[in-house]
């Protein structure tokens, strides 16, 4: 199947998880005309064998759904696709791991896996192109990399990192830990929690110099914009070979390719 102005081809998604991230980020996908939304699969019976379309809203019967229970390595040959994004929980990838003897390439934006479980995303490297990424946002994976080229241009400078969540939000926020530890720094002591109100995330890394602060601060308005960093990293990920990667890499890789020349 073509797209119908350009010839490239249509990249068909499997997608893992509808809960109320994963419904928006489905609706991203189906809404961009570069991907098919094949089926999705979800842990309960809840809607099983309806069309994900049509709960999200739309006059079409597409993306039928299926319980977890349904899915075996047979069903990757019987109902193939090019890509698969879950947004799921840290138990799945047991469901797909068969999917990489087909070739079939993951995004995961699980943000609590255990060891084992990234060990297990590691083997599933070895045959097919696997990309995990906790916080798949576009604008984060900005932050992370500019604030480590930051670190290098000022190493002596005073860190600190605050985060914003809503007020219902209990344990502390995995993006704030990840970003201390890539910096290097003591989570108990330099990660700042508050919550208030319906705030969806905000993250901010504060540098502090003598003569002045520097602030690099990312806000996500809608849990849209983790569709939308999904649909960046799939279609990167269209021509990536086996291997594990990470929304870093394609941030560094689009770095590389756009420092202006003055």
């Amino acid at each position: 199947m073509e797209a119908d102005n350009d010839n490239r081809k249509i990249t068909k998604i499997g997608f893992f998880g509808f809960g109320n991230t994963g419904r928006m980020v489905a609706d991203e996908f189906f809404k961009d005309g570069l991907f098919d939304l094949e089926w999705v699969v979800r842990k309960t019976q809840k809607d099983n064998h309806k069309y994900a379309t049509r709960l999200l809203g739309y006059e079409v019967d597409d993306a039928l759904i299926y319980s977890v229970d349904e899915v075996s390595p047979a069903f990757f040959q019987n109902h193939p696709v090019d890509i698969i994004v879950d947004f799921s929980s840290a138990k799945a990838h047991s469901q797909y791991a068969a999917a990489a003897d087909f070739g079939i390439k993951i995004i995961s934006a699980i943000s609590k896996y255990t060891q084992k479980d990234l060990d297990d995303l590691e083997k599933m490297a070895e045959k097919t192109a696997v990309l995990y990424s906790p916080n798949i946002t576009l604008g984060i994976n900005f932050l992370l990399v500019a604030s480590q080229v930051l670190q290098g241009i000022a190493p002596h400078a005073d860190i600190e990192i605050v985060e914003e969540h809503f007020r219902g939000k209990k344990e502390e926020s995995g993006t704030a830990v990840k970003i201390a530890e890539i910096l290097g720094l003591d989570r108990d002591k330099h990660v700042n929690s508050v919550r208030v109100g319906g705030i969806v995330g905000k993250h901010e890394i504060i540098f502090g110099l003598p003569n002045q602060t520097i602030r690099l601060v990312h806000e996500s308005i809608s849990r849209a914009a983790f569709g939308q960093g999904a649909i960046f990293a799939a279609k990167w990920m269209i021509n990536a070979p086996a291997g594990m990667y990470s929304m870093e890499n394609i941030i560094v890789d689009m770095f590389k390719k756009n420092i202006p020349v003055y």
